[in-house]
């Protein structure tokens, strides 16, 4: 008996789960782009889908507003779902390969410089500023000078900082792990939101692993990625910076600064955690543009 649809977007979503070790992010983005797509189909058997029902389908989702960024990670999510179907015999080929991907347009983000960074930095240790201002310090630090992820930053715990190595411990996307340096001026904000973490643990007579903890300590305490947007982007209006800043603005930044002053682009892609180094050469890009505007604004032959 054919399976349907549904059933096999599932088994696909528990593959990818235990097979591929997926992050949780992707596991929510994967089964809700699956979900209404298979539920588009309706009574369509899984072999009997062609280009047309993907297509007809995506062309929903720009009727509902949706950006072509958004429409090709819905397209993403089933290209990798029939790859998976042919892979195990529920399909001839996929479909969806016969599918463009919509063109989207290339912009680079816009990155605060380094006298922007260092002001933002200090605004969140200034408690007028800060709800907590050892903890958001240690945000700003951690996410600009180390350049890791959202995530990667609230999944921090205690015993990942390697006090000896002068390294963390970050656990990337699909769990793999890496060492990025731990530099002085993180070290110091770090020991200086301990201690208030722990008179806070200890008020609330409760134990957490988490490194980053929330205001009410609901749960095991540990802070949220929605919260971790919400601190960055208040602190960012606040140093002056623009309201589009999120904490990937400063991973960007902190990759953008590195290569500026001459590091070097595996290095940065180790510490990034980044597969392909051609992520990382996005990073060149934006260093081009910078030294465009410096050749334009100094160089007497630019005038």
């Amino acid at each position: 008996m054919t399976q349907a649809p549904g059933e096999l977007a599932a088994e696909y979503l528990t593959s990818l789960a235990h097979e591929r070790n997926a992050s949780p992010h992707t596991l929510r983005a994967y089964e809700r782009e699956l979900t209404a797509f298979a539920s588009s189909l309706k009574q369509t058997s899984i072999r009997d889908v062609e280009h047309q029902h993907v297509r007809a389908y995506l062309a929903t989702l720009y009727a509902r507003g949706l950006s072509k960024a958004s429409v090709a990670r819905s397209l993403a999510a089933i290209r990798s779902w029939f790859r998976w179907l042919a892979r195990h015999g529920h399909v001839e080929q996929s479909p969806a390969a016969l599918v463009a991907t919509p063109k989207l347009p290339k912009h680079l983000p816009r990155v605060p410089t380094l006298e922007e960074m260092n002001r933002s930095v200090d605004r969140a240790a200034e408690a007028e500023t800060a709800a907590w201002p050892e903890r958001d310090c240690v945000i700003f630090e951690l996410l600009y000078g180390c350049g890791i992820r959202n995530a990667e930053l609230v999944g921090l715990d205690l015993a990942d900082i390697q006090w000896a190595n002068e390294a963390i411990l970050i656990r990337g996307k699909g769990r793999k792990e890496r060492l990025v340096p731990l530099g002085d001026a993180a070290a110091a904000a770090i020991r200086s939101y301990l201690p208030v973490r722990a008179a806070r643990l200890a008020a609330a007579k409760k134990e957490s692993p988490a490194l980053l903890l929330s205001m009410k300590l609901r749960g095991d305490g540990r802070l949220t990625t929605r919260s971790v947007g919400r601190i960055v982007k208040q602190i960012a209006i606040a140093s002056g910076l623009s309201s589009d800043v999120h904490p990937h603005t400063l991973r960007h930044a902190f990759g953008t600064h590195m290569l500026e002053e001459g590091a070097d682009l595996r290095a940065i892609q180790e510490m990034l955690g980044h597969e392909r180094l051609s992520t990382t050469q996005r990073y060149t890009q934006l260093t081009s543009s910078h030294i465009e505007a410096v050749y334009d604004r100094t160089h007497p032959r630019a005038k």
